[in-house]
């Protein structure tokens, strides 16, 4: 199938897969069954079997997939070996949080820089990375070549900040700047990522449990 007909809920799904895979292997199991898959993640087996056959299948009938390869083979169609160089923006605390505790270079990205607008901030560090002022951003892409970054600033600064980072060569964003970037460029790839939200489907559900 080819990639620009897969459908973003597939996509979305692939690390799931993964990361389960990730714990099937650890558990020493060889290889599991759609129907088992299916059961353990909360899915159904067509569906399994559908987004699978999206990149090619895998499964051999009557014996299902070997876990090892599986993990291997859907790793390489996210990517999570490619390090692709990152910056991060935004040096406050939840940017502190995601360069401390997200392990970038296992998810196919390598966090090369962490950059604040905030003086008082520059020349600390926030583990093995120094915080450097965005005033150098243009140079430091310019010869880092960044090709990702996180953004971790306010929202009212997102819009103006991804154009300026698109115009030195950024091509995707993971953001968390609570601003929907609408970005008029169709080879930029935005991650929005709203943890409110996720906490609002949790309260919804707790709501609706009740009743």
């Amino acid at each position: 199938m080819p990639k620009e007909n897969i459908s973003a809920s597939v996509i979305k799904r692939l690390p799931r897969y993964y990361r389960f895979l990730a714990e099937l292997k650890k558990q020493n199991v060889l290889h599991i069954s759609s129907r088992q898959l299916a059961e353990n993640m909360g899915l159904t087996a067509s569906q399994i079997r559908h987004d699978l056959n999206c990149f090619g299948g895998f499964g051999q009938q009557g014996y299902g997939y070997v876990v090892s390869d599986l993990y291997c083979e859907i790793g390489k169609i996210i990517g999570v070996n490619q390090c692709n160089p990152t910056i991060l923006i935004g040096a406050g605390n939840l940017g502190k949080a995601i360069a401390s505790h997200i392990n970038f270079d296992n998810k196919g990205f390598k966090l090369i820089g962490i950059f604040d607008s905030d003086t008082n901030l520059k020349g600390k560090k926030i583990g093995e990375f120094e915080i450097m002022h965005t005033d150098v951003l243009k140079d430091f892409c310019k010869s880092e070549k960044p090709v990702a970054a996180v953004l971790c600033i306010p929202k009212a600064a997102a819009a103006d900040m991804a154009d300026t980072l698109i115009e030195y060569g950024i091509q995707a964003f993971w953001n968390f700047s609570h601003y929907d970037l609408k970005i008029n460029h169709s080879d930029v790839i935005v991650e929005n990522v709203h943890l409110g939200d996720s906490i609002m489907t949790l309260s919804y559900g707790l709501n609706n449990i009740r009743k």
